[in-house]
C-alpha cells in the first residue's frame, strides 16, 4: 500500500460512537496519509482511549487533546487548526479535513489526489454524502461547487493561500473556504463519484428543524448571502419539514439582519460570493424563458448545497 503526501486533520468531540468507524475507513484506503492527526476537542466519553489504542498501532495517528468546554462552532474550528499546527514540516502537500463520523470508499483519496495531479489549477476538492435515514443511507442533494467539510481535501498552498478556515459564530467555515479558494482563481469540484457516509445526521444536535432554520438563516447572513438568493432558495418544498425549516431560516436571517452586526466574511469573499449567487439567479431565469439552455440540473439549481455543514 502506497503513501501519499497528504496529511488528515480530524476534529473530535464525544465521538466514541462513531470515530472508530472513521479509523477503520482510513485504514483501508489504498493510498495512505503520512500523518493523521485526531483532536479530541474536550472530549468526556472514551474517544480519546479508542484513538490511543489505534495511534499505539499505526505510528501515523497522532491523537492531540484539546481542553475545551466550549460546544459553539468556533470550538471545531480552533480544534482543526491545533490539527495542522501540529503536522509541522513533514512536507505534505495535501490536507484532509476528516470529520469523525465518516465512512469513505477505499479509493477517496487515491482519486482526489489523481484530479489533483492532473490540474495544478484544482484547489480543493471532495465527494458527496449520503446520510444514515433510519436504517437506510439517503443521498443528500449537493451542488458541485461546494463540498461539505466532514470529507475535504485541499491543495496545501490554496489552504494556505485562503488563511485556513474563518472563525464563524454561526458556522459555515467549510463552505466559505470554498467560495475564498474560488475567490482567489482556484478550482474547486465535488466529485459525485465519490460518496462519503454520514452516520450522524447533519444538524443533529441543534434540535428541531425550526431551530435548526433559524440557526443556517443566522449563519447565512452572517456570511454576506444575498437577500434575494436566500429568500428564492427557500420556495423549494418537498415536506412539512422544509415548511418548519424555511420558516425558522427566513425568521434567523431577517432577525440577523436587523442585528446590524458586521459580516465575519472580508468584504472581497462576500462580494464575489453574491455575484455567483446573482449568477446563478440570472442563469435560472434564462433556463425559465428557454428550458432547452438548463440542461445541467445541478450547476442551475437555487437552493443552496446541503453539503455545507449548517
Amino acid at each position: 500500500m502506497s503513501i501519499a503526501r497528504y496529511a488528515i486533520v480530524t476534529a473530535a468531540k464525544n465521538e466514541a460512537a462513531f470515530i472508530e468507524k472513521t479509523l477503520q475507513t482510513v485504514l483501508r484506503q489504498t493510498v495512505m496519509p503520512q500523518k493523521w492527526v485526531i483532536v479530541s476537542d474536550g472530549s468526556t466519553d472514551c474517544t480519546d482511549e479508542i484513538v490511543t489504542r489505534y495511534a499505539d498501532q499505526f505510528e501515523f495517528i497522532r491523537l492531540l487533546r484539546r481542553e475545551s468546554n466550549d460546544r459553539q462552532f468556533g470550538s471545531k474550528i480552533k480544534a482543526v487548526q491545533a490539527g495542522v499546527e501540529a503536522l509541522g514540516d513533514i512536507g505534505y502537500e495535501y490536507l484532509g479535513i476528516l470529520d469523525a463520523d465518516i465512512e469513505l470508499p477505499p479509493d477517496y483519496y487515491e482519486t482526489l489526489l489523481g484530479h489533483f495531479e492532473s490540474d495544478p489549477e484544482v484547489g480543493l476538492l471532495g465527494g458527496t454524502r449520503k446520510d444514515l435515514l433510519g436504517d437506510v443511507f439517503v443521498p443528500i442533494r449537493f451542488n458541485e461547487l461546494s463540498i461539505g467539510g466532514a470529507y475535504q481535501l485541499f491543495r496545501r498552498s490554496c489552504y494556505e493561500d485562503i488563511g485556513g478556515f474563518l472563525t464563524l459564530k454561526f458556522g459555515g467555515a467549510d463552505m466559505m473556504a470554498g467560495v475564498a479558494a474560488r475567490q482567489r482563481g482556484w478550482k474547486v469540484r465535488a466529485l459525485a463519484e465519490l460518496e462519503a457516509l454520514h452516520l450522524k445526521p447533519t444538524g443533529s444536535a441543534e434540535g428541531s428543524y425550526l431551530l435548526r432554520g433559524i440557526s443556517r438563516g443566522k449563519r447565512n447572513c452572517m456570511m454576506g448571502y444575498h437577500p434575494v438568493f436566500e429568500m428564492l432558495k427557500l420556495l423549494r418544498v418537498r415536506s412539512g419539514n422544509d415548511v418548519l425549516h424555511n420558516v425558522g431560516e427566513v425568521f434567523g436571517f431577517v432577525s440577523q439582519w436587523f442585528s446590524r452586526e458586521e459580516y465575519e466574511v472580508p468584504s472581497e469573499v462576500v462580494a464575489f460570493l453574491r455575484q455567483e449567487q446573482l449568477g446563478r439567479i440570472r442563469h435560472l431565469m434564462t433556463r425559465f424563458r428557454d428550458p432547452a439552455s438548463g440542461r445541467n440540473e445541478r450547476t442551475s439549481q437555487i437552493n443552496e448545497s446541503a453539503g455545507a455543514s449548517p
